[in-house]
Protein backbone atom coordinates (compact mmCIF):
# COMPACT_ATOMS: atom_id res chain seq x y z
CA UNK A 1 0.00 0.00 0.00
CA UNK A 2 1.50 3.34 -1.09
CA UNK A 3 1.80 6.41 1.05
CA UNK A 4 -0.91 9.04 0.83
CA UNK A 5 0.25 12.17 -0.98
CA UNK A 6 -0.55 15.32 0.98
CA UNK A 7 -1.63 18.22 -1.26
CA UNK A 8 -3.13 18.39 -4.74
CA UNK A 9 -1.12 17.80 -7.92
CA UNK A 10 -1.51 21.47 -8.84
CA UNK A 11 0.02 22.47 -5.50
CA UNK A 12 2.92 20.06 -6.05
CA UNK A 13 3.42 21.30 -9.62
CA UNK A 14 3.51 24.91 -8.43
CA UNK A 15 6.09 24.16 -5.75
CA UNK A 16 8.24 22.16 -8.15
CA UNK A 17 8.17 24.99 -10.70
CA UNK A 18 9.17 27.44 -7.97
CA UNK A 19 11.96 25.09 -6.85
CA UNK A 20 13.43 24.97 -10.36
CA UNK A 21 13.08 28.75 -10.71
CA UNK A 22 15.10 29.26 -7.51
CA UNK A 23 17.70 26.74 -8.64
CA UNK A 24 17.97 28.55 -11.96
CA UNK A 25 18.42 32.02 -10.43
CA UNK A 26 20.81 30.80 -7.73
CA UNK A 27 18.49 31.36 -4.76
CA UNK A 28 18.84 27.66 -3.92
CA UNK A 29 22.26 26.07 -4.27
CA UNK A 30 23.41 22.59 -5.24
CA UNK A 31 24.66 22.12 -1.67
CA UNK A 32 21.19 22.91 -0.28
CA UNK A 33 19.43 20.50 -2.66
CA UNK A 34 21.95 17.78 -1.77
CA UNK A 35 21.39 18.40 1.95
CA UNK A 36 17.61 18.17 1.45
CA UNK A 37 17.96 14.83 -0.38
CA UNK A 38 20.06 13.57 2.53
CA UNK A 39 17.31 14.67 4.97
CA UNK A 40 19.52 17.37 6.45
CA UNK A 41 18.70 21.02 7.11
CA UNK A 42 19.46 22.63 3.72
CA UNK A 43 19.72 26.11 5.24
CA UNK A 44 22.14 25.35 8.05
CA UNK A 45 25.15 27.66 8.01
CA UNK A 46 28.22 26.01 6.51
CA UNK A 47 31.42 26.43 8.49
CA UNK A 48 33.67 26.73 5.46
CA UNK A 49 36.86 27.22 7.46
CA UNK A 50 36.37 24.08 9.55
CA UNK A 51 35.35 22.13 6.46
CA UNK A 52 38.62 23.03 4.76
CA UNK A 53 40.69 22.42 7.88
CA UNK A 54 39.17 18.93 8.07
CA UNK A 55 39.92 18.41 4.38
CA UNK A 56 43.60 19.36 4.71
CA UNK A 57 43.96 17.14 7.78
CA UNK A 58 42.38 14.16 6.06
CA UNK A 59 43.98 14.51 2.62
CA UNK A 60 47.39 16.06 3.36
CA UNK A 61 47.79 15.16 7.02
CA UNK A 62 48.44 18.78 7.99
CA UNK A 63 46.89 21.22 10.44
CA UNK A 64 46.25 24.56 8.76
CA UNK A 65 45.54 27.78 10.64
CA UNK A 66 42.78 29.62 8.78
CA UNK A 67 41.29 31.80 11.52
CA UNK A 68 42.75 34.96 9.93
CA UNK A 69 41.68 34.17 6.37
CA UNK A 70 39.50 36.70 4.56
CA UNK A 71 36.47 35.14 2.85
CA UNK A 72 35.45 37.19 -0.22
CA UNK A 73 31.89 38.44 -0.47
CA UNK A 74 29.69 35.75 -1.98
CA UNK A 75 27.93 36.52 -5.25
CA UNK A 76 24.72 34.88 -6.46
CA UNK A 77 25.43 31.60 -8.20
CA UNK A 78 28.97 31.27 -6.83
CA UNK A 79 28.59 28.64 -4.14
CA UNK A 80 31.87 26.73 -4.18
CA UNK A 81 34.52 28.20 -1.89
CA UNK A 82 38.08 27.07 -2.50
CA UNK A 83 40.56 27.80 0.29
CA UNK A 84 44.16 27.46 -0.87
CA UNK A 85 46.37 26.78 2.14
CA UNK A 86 49.87 28.24 2.29
CA UNK A 87 52.37 26.13 0.38
CA UNK A 88 49.87 24.45 -1.96
CA UNK A 89 51.91 24.35 -5.16
CA UNK A 90 50.75 22.95 -8.52
CA UNK A 91 53.17 20.00 -8.32
CA UNK A 92 52.16 19.11 -4.76
CA UNK A 93 48.49 19.19 -5.75
CA UNK A 94 49.08 17.14 -8.91
CA UNK A 95 51.05 14.55 -6.91
CA UNK A 96 48.18 14.26 -4.42
CA UNK A 97 45.70 13.78 -7.26
CA UNK A 98 47.95 11.05 -8.64
CA UNK A 99 47.86 9.24 -5.27
CA UNK A 100 44.07 9.11 -5.37
CA UNK A 101 43.20 8.50 -9.04
CA UNK A 102 44.85 8.11 -12.47
CA UNK A 103 46.54 11.26 -13.77
CA UNK A 104 48.65 12.38 -16.70
CA UNK A 105 50.56 15.58 -17.39
CA UNK A 106 52.12 16.72 -20.61
CA UNK A 107 55.62 17.24 -19.22
CA UNK A 108 58.12 15.41 -17.03
CA UNK A 109 59.23 18.73 -15.56
CA UNK A 110 58.14 19.87 -12.11
CA UNK A 111 55.10 22.12 -12.41
CA UNK A 112 56.57 24.42 -9.75
CA UNK A 113 59.49 25.22 -12.05
CA UNK A 114 57.41 26.14 -15.09
CA UNK A 115 54.14 27.57 -13.71
CA UNK A 116 53.24 31.03 -12.48
CA UNK A 117 49.77 32.04 -11.31
CA UNK A 118 47.94 35.28 -10.66
CA UNK A 119 47.24 34.05 -7.13
CA UNK A 120 49.80 31.99 -5.23
CA UNK A 121 49.85 30.77 -1.64
CA UNK A 122 53.55 31.32 -0.94
CA UNK A 123 52.80 34.18 1.44
CA UNK A 124 49.65 32.80 3.04
CA UNK A 125 46.31 31.11 2.52
CA UNK A 126 43.57 32.74 0.47
CA UNK A 127 39.96 32.01 -0.50
CA UNK A 128 38.08 32.33 -3.80
CA UNK A 129 34.53 31.55 -4.93
CA UNK A 130 33.52 29.61 -8.07
CA UNK A 131 30.30 28.23 -9.49
CA UNK A 132 29.65 24.81 -8.00
CA UNK A 133 29.39 23.05 -11.36
CA UNK A 134 30.85 19.78 -12.61
CA UNK A 135 31.52 21.37 -16.00
CA UNK A 136 33.42 24.62 -16.51
CA UNK A 137 31.39 27.81 -17.00
CA UNK A 138 29.28 27.51 -20.15
CA UNK A 139 29.02 31.29 -20.53
CA UNK A 140 32.81 31.38 -21.03
CA UNK A 141 32.91 28.91 -23.93
CA UNK A 142 34.68 30.03 -27.11
CA UNK A 143 36.72 32.57 -25.13
CA UNK A 144 40.51 32.22 -25.17
CA UNK A 145 42.81 33.31 -22.36
CA UNK A 146 43.55 36.42 -24.42
CA UNK A 147 39.81 37.13 -24.77
CA UNK A 148 39.26 36.74 -21.02
CA UNK A 149 42.10 39.13 -20.27
CA UNK A 150 40.66 41.69 -22.69
CA UNK A 151 37.27 41.42 -20.97
CA UNK A 152 38.85 41.64 -17.46
CA UNK A 153 37.37 38.26 -16.50
CA UNK A 154 39.32 36.68 -13.64
CA UNK A 155 39.78 32.97 -14.27
CA UNK A 156 40.76 29.94 -12.23
CA UNK A 157 44.43 29.05 -11.67
CA UNK A 158 45.98 25.60 -12.09
CA UNK A 159 46.36 25.26 -8.32
CA UNK A 160 42.70 26.15 -7.70
CA UNK A 161 41.49 23.75 -10.39
CA UNK A 162 43.49 20.83 -8.97
CA UNK A 163 42.31 21.64 -5.45
CA UNK A 164 38.70 21.83 -6.69
CA UNK A 165 39.19 18.35 -8.21
CA UNK A 166 40.53 16.92 -4.96
CA UNK A 167 37.75 18.44 -2.85
CA UNK A 168 35.00 17.33 -5.21
CA UNK A 169 36.46 13.81 -5.39
CA UNK A 170 36.60 13.51 -1.59
CA UNK A 171 32.97 14.64 -1.36
CA UNK A 172 31.49 12.56 -4.18
CA UNK A 173 34.09 10.02 -5.44
CA UNK A 174 33.44 11.62 -8.86
CA UNK A 175 35.32 14.04 -11.11
CA UNK A 176 34.97 17.42 -12.80
CA UNK A 177 34.91 18.31 -16.50
CA UNK A 178 33.72 14.98 -17.88
CA UNK A 179 32.44 16.56 -21.11
CA UNK A 180 34.38 19.83 -21.26
CA UNK A 181 37.80 21.21 -20.34
CA UNK A 182 38.74 23.89 -17.82
CA UNK A 183 40.98 26.60 -19.22
CA UNK A 184 43.12 27.69 -16.26
CA UNK A 185 43.42 31.26 -17.52
CA UNK A 186 44.82 32.47 -14.21
CA UNK A 187 48.06 30.57 -14.79
CA UNK A 188 50.87 30.50 -17.35
CA UNK A 189 53.60 28.06 -18.22
CA UNK A 190 57.10 29.45 -18.77
CA UNK A 191 56.72 29.04 -22.55
CA UNK A 192 53.59 31.23 -22.52
CA UNK A 193 51.15 28.33 -22.75
CA UNK A 194 47.95 28.10 -20.67
CA UNK A 195 47.20 25.05 -18.48
CA UNK A 196 44.07 23.10 -19.31
CA UNK A 197 42.53 20.37 -17.13
CA UNK A 198 39.83 17.80 -17.83
CA UNK A 199 38.84 14.17 -17.32
CA UNK A 200 39.84 12.20 -20.42
CA UNK A 201 40.05 8.44 -21.12
CA UNK A 202 39.66 7.58 -17.44
CA UNK A 203 42.27 9.94 -16.03
CA UNK A 204 42.86 13.54 -15.02
CA UNK A 205 44.56 15.15 -17.99
CA UNK A 206 46.71 18.26 -17.46
CA UNK A 207 47.94 19.73 -20.71
CA UNK A 208 48.58 23.13 -22.31
CA UNK A 209 47.37 25.32 -25.17
CA UNK A 210 48.12 28.60 -26.88
CA UNK A 211 46.68 31.71 -25.16
CA UNK A 212 44.74 32.52 -28.35
CA UNK A 213 43.14 29.08 -28.62
CA UNK A 214 39.42 28.73 -27.93
CA UNK A 215 36.56 26.28 -28.49
CA UNK A 216 33.08 25.25 -27.39
CA UNK A 217 34.36 22.63 -24.93
CA UNK A 218 37.19 24.83 -23.68
CA UNK A 219 35.93 27.07 -20.87
CA UNK A 220 37.45 28.86 -17.92
CA UNK A 221 35.86 29.11 -14.47
CA UNK A 222 35.16 32.65 -13.32
CA UNK A 223 36.74 33.51 -9.93
CA UNK A 224 35.16 35.82 -7.33
CA UNK A 225 37.82 37.36 -5.08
Amino acid sequence: MGREIVGSMSEWSGMIRDLFRQIDDGSITLEQVQAFLEHKNPFATVDYVKDWQDFYKEVFGIDVALSEIKIPRKEKGFNRLIIVAQGMTPQKLFDKCKELFPCWKWTDRNFNDITTSERMSKNGAYAVWFRDNVEADKDLKNLSANDLKEKNIVGITLEERLLFELKYFKETAKHLDIENITLCSGSRYSDGGIPRVGWYSGLLDVCWLDPAECGAVLRSRRAVL
